[in-house]
């Protein structure tokens, strides 16, 4: 890969240039607010972002979109809180989305993705399905990769009560909720009980190994590569630096045959650019078919920091035509 403006051989040096304009001044009040010194302060702050986003978001509806609420058992017997959006008037036969927040995997919850849930359900009638599964800060892997796949498999087990299609399962998601989104789409695929029509991992959170040029040394706006390193320790705990499995960090697959066709968007200052290009490469040299683009001057999570950018619609636009034509054009019968 050729080496952008501002890389060296040992990292990425993101200078205040290098932002595209509009996305500029937010990015760096962001980044005052969120960027953190030391590992400890980087923990503490998901702690306390925790009960900041409990109390802001949890149990908000979306204006103009029909929203509930579920219980999903696990295993132990606990239960997944899983919110469940729909179009104001009844729906059948449309496509079903799990759809998984990011946060690092350290914190956030399902509510605060309503912009996204409004935009996907207006494009195309659906029925987005969204669990809050559980935090790093509480429990390290697997635990969110198994309460997304258990809300899965009750999906598709409930697609006629929910009103959807079950030859149209989809997944998707931000950041970390697009490294969940790309596990389990792998997982799905090894373990047989779930076809997915369609994935939709956005600038996804993949490869704790960190060993792309754009993950080193990378100080850009938002998330950094000490962030980002730090996100990894929580999230792997005794597993990180260790022989990870693919469904912990979705880049250390070795077979991408048979998984569904994909979209995704990056910027190209962030440190997932290169992990996001690779997945994007090794899905095509697999044979599967992905909408794909690159944002120059984008920093991390840029279209949800600023959504009224231009760049920012262009690359909100982009994921809607292609979510379009997936809802109009792609279906995954399940195994009888």
């Amino acid at each position: 890969m050729k080496r952008a403006v501002g890389e060296g051989e040992n990292g990425v040096n993101v200078t205040r240039k290098m932002v595209n304009k509009q996305l500029r001044f937010r990015g760096m009040l962001l980044n005052r607010l969120v960027t953190k010194s030391s590992e400890k302060k980087f923990v503490q702050s998901m702690h306390n972002s925790k009960q900041q986003m409990d109390k802001r978001f949890r149990g908000n509806d979306v204006g103009g979109l029909d929203c509930s609420e579920v219980l999903v058992e696990r295993r132990d017997g606990s239960a997944v809180r899983v919110r469940i959006y729909k179009p104001l008037r009844p729906v059948k036969n449309v496509p079903g989305v799990l759809w998984i927040h990011g946060g690092g995997y350290a914190q956030g919850v399902p509510e605060m993705s309503g912009d996204m849930y409004k935009r996907l359900i207006e494009t195309s009638d659906c029925v987005i399905v969204a669990p809050d599964y559980r935090l790093s800060i509480d429990a390290p892997y697997p635990a969110a990769f198994e309460d997304c796949y258990i809300v899965l498999v009750w999906m598709k087990n409930h697609a006629t009560e929910l009103g959807i299609r079950n030859d149209q399962l989809m997944v998707g998601g931000e950041s970390a909720g697009g490294g969940l989104a790309a596990a389990i789409a792998l997982y799905a695929r090894d373990k047989g009980d779930v076809n997915l029509a369609f994935q939709m991992p956005l600038y996804p959170m993949i490869d704790d190994r960190m060993i792309t040029e754009s993950a080193k040394a990378n100080n850009a706006y938002v998330w950094n590569s000490d962030t980002n390193h730090w996100a990894w320790k929580l999230y792997l705990g005794e597993l990180f630096g260790k022989d990870v499995p693919a469904y912990g960090a979705a880049a250390r697959a070795a077979d991408y045959r048979n998984l569904p066709p994909a979209v995704t968007f990056v910027g190209d200052i962030e440190p997932f650019r290169d992990e996001t290009i690779q997945y994007v490469e090794n899905l095509r040299k697999a044979g599967v078919s992905v909408d794909f683009k690159l944002f120059k001057g984008a920093y991390h999570g840029f279209d949800i920091i600023h959504p009224k950018a231009e760049i920012s619609q262009r690359a909100r636009g982009f994921l809607m035509k292609s979510f379009k034509h997936a809802a109009e054009h792609l279906f995954a019968p399940q195994k009888q």
